[in-house]
């Protein structure tokens, strides 16, 4: 059976950061891979305007847990599972993700760990260098074929990695950069690129 890996933000759940941002009106958080491409750098700006703004890490899980998975992103997960083994691999980071797993029926999850003190976001810890294009390195060398999709810069390695790529409705700025990958504008177009011989 192929492996799926799925980006979570963006293709299966809102931008976690840009709720926050909107929760806080720090215009700051609204910033995404698609804006700094180099997610430590993205994140250490983050955690500056964390700071700087006096924003907990419960301010920020409270946010959180309003959220709720894309329109048609459960119903596309639960095609997914049936059909493949499937894995997330995101930037997100465990603390975040938790609720909404719960949302989707826990599917097994890679992603990142926050360094906490008193309720105070203080540093991050990333699960290795490079984390998206190793976990499907990984996959392969367990003898699966791997089917990967995500919709922004910090995806492409793991697309690239992949046996097959794909963009889920990313912005024009990622997709011109590199067109060899498909475009997904919606979850029936993107189960139709899965699927295709």
């Amino acid at each position: 059976m192929d492996l799926l890996c799925l980006d979570l933000e963006g293709v299966l759940v809102p931008e976690v950061w840009q709720a926050v941002a909107r929760a806080t009106k720090v215009d700051g958080l609204l910033k995404t891979t698609r804006d700094i491409p180099v997610y430590e750098d993205l994140m250490n700006y983050r955690l500056e305007l964390l700071d700087e703004h006096d924003i907990t890490l419960s301010d920020v899980q409270a946010q959180i847990a309003k959220l709720q998975p894309l329109p048609g992103a459960f119903e596309f997960l639960q095609w997914a599972r049936l059909h493949y083994q499937v894995a997330i691999i995101s930037d997100t980071f465990y603390e975040f993700a938790a609720p909404l797993m719960a949302q989707l029926q826990q599917p097994f999850l890679l992603c990142h760990k926050l360094v906490v003190e008193q309720d105070r976001i203080v540093g991050f810890k990333l699960r290795q260098t490079d984390p998206k294009r190793c976990s499907v390195k990984a996959f392969k060398s367990l003898d699966l074929r791997v089917i990967a999709a995500g919709d922004s810069f910090n995806d492409v390695s793991m697309l690239e990695e992949a046996d097959r790529g794909i963009f889920f409705q990313a912005p024009d700025n990622v997709r011109e950069l590199y067109p060899q990958y498909p475009l997904a504008n919606d979850y029936a177009e993107l189960q139709a690129l899965i699927t295709a011989p």
